[in-house]
């Protein structure tokens, strides 16, 4: 064999034809020329023993994620009444339907949570926001609800966490209410509706909300109004939550996306509600589309991936998938819109996940990964 390209075979040696390999001592390793002892070669292999079993350990934890529902309710028939006493007509949507903090209810949600391998639920308070004209009415009816979802918290802190309702459209006191969440209570992020009353989630005058969001690199979760986007066609037509919900999402989501709310505010995480509306089915004729009606500066497609969304999409594969798709498997957070997903209804919105024909990967960052992530609870 020719060995006078080999590092380890000086000139002298080439040019003699003798292999110093051959003149190594006996204690050397199977005349390696490496220098070690069969002592040093043992102790080194046990180190490394060592270190796979530590990577081993360490792998073991990581492949177990968290598995969190990014998108539950809690209501109490205190604060419904509250908010319809202040005009809210729509709190019958929410009423017995299994989401109170009574002993049976709690049992039964917590089964379902076992039973489907989630340790955690996020509350909340949408769509009974405190989103009220009136400053007083909206102040009280957030500080109340911020209470309810601090004493579930406290009852039962390995179970929930929870976004801080606000009392927009009043922006001041909103900055303070969301001081008093984030720092007192503890809680993980804000939530807002996709509508504050008559305005848009980017109306200029919210840059001051957004800004401390930022500031704090927190997490705004955005669900439907129930306003069916104030459409003639769609409430007086019985469609408020069958279709008026997901017209809600994708307003918004577009709503963000033309204002360049992701770009403003680079360290605010976004979560938008119900895989984005119909968002992943228009997603290339936003990007075709927008190049002549409204340009900006970056394709509407890269700004929707700025932000995350949650999985609720009914148990239905092919709506999954196109989240996925267009997306992308990062930007999807577990999620099951109890209690309006309750019972078979919630086991079928956690197991969809893997059995919708995704990667297996991908359906494990949406599963395990990506709410602990955007939390920061990873």
């Amino acid at each position: 064999m020719d060995r006078s390209c080999d590092p380890n075979v000086d000139e002298s040696s080439a040019a003699t034809g003798k292999d110093p390999l051959a003149r190594q001592g006996g204690n050397s390793i199977m005349a390696c020329g490496c220098g070690f002892t069969r002592r040093d070669v043992l102790r080194a292999g046990s180190l490394a023993a060592a270190g796979l079993l530590t990577g081993a350990r360490f792998g073991a934890q990581a492949k177990k994620g968290m598995r969190i529902d990014i998108h539950a309710h809690l209501w109490t028939t205190d604060y419904l009444d509250l908010c319809q006493s202040y005009g809210n007509v729509d709190t019958g949507t929410q009423r017995n339907k299994g989401a109170g903090m009574g002993q049976e209810e709690m049992d039964k949600r917590f089964a379902l949570m076992e039973a489907n391998g989630v340790e955690m639920q996020i509350l909340d308070i949408c769509p009974q926001a405190p989103h009220f004209e009136n400053k007083e009415h909206a102040v009280k009816a957030a500080r109340m609800a911020n209470d309810l979802y601090a004493e579930a918290v406290s009852r039962w802190p390995k179970k929930f966490k929870a976004f801080a309702a606000v009392p927009l459209p009043h922006v001041d006191e909103a900055l303070k209410e969301l001081e008093r969440a984030l720092d007192q209570l503890k809680f993980v992020g804000a939530t807002i509706t996709t509508f504050i009353g008559a305005r848009s989630v980017a109306d200029p005058a919210f840059a001051p909300f957004y800004e401390e969001l930022n500031r704090r690199a927190s997490v705004l979760y955005i669900h439907p109004s129930g306003n069916g986007i104030d459409s003639p066609f769609v409430i007086p037509f019985n469609l408020r939550w069958a279709i008026g919900a997901p017209m809600e999402d994708t307003v918004s989501v577009m709503h963000l996306i033309e204002a360049g709310i992701p770009q403003k505010y680079p360290k605010l995480k976004i979560v938008n509600s119900h895989l984005g509306g119909m968002i992943p089915m228009v997603f290339q004729r936003l990007d075709n589309i927008s190049k002549w009606e409204h340009p900006l500066p970056e394709l509407p497609t890269i700004t929707a991936k700025r932000m995350w969304y949650c999985s609720v999409g009914h148990g239905h594969p092919p709506a999954l998938r196109a989240a996925v798709d267009s997306m992308g498997a990062d930007r999807i957070c577990l999620g099951s819109d109890f209690p309006y997903e309750n019972g078979e209804l919630y086991n079928h919105a956690i197991q969809y996940i893997s059995e919708s024909g995704l990667k297996p990967g991908d359906a494990e960052k949406i599963l395990d990964r990506n709410a602990a992530y955007v939390l920061g609870l990873a």
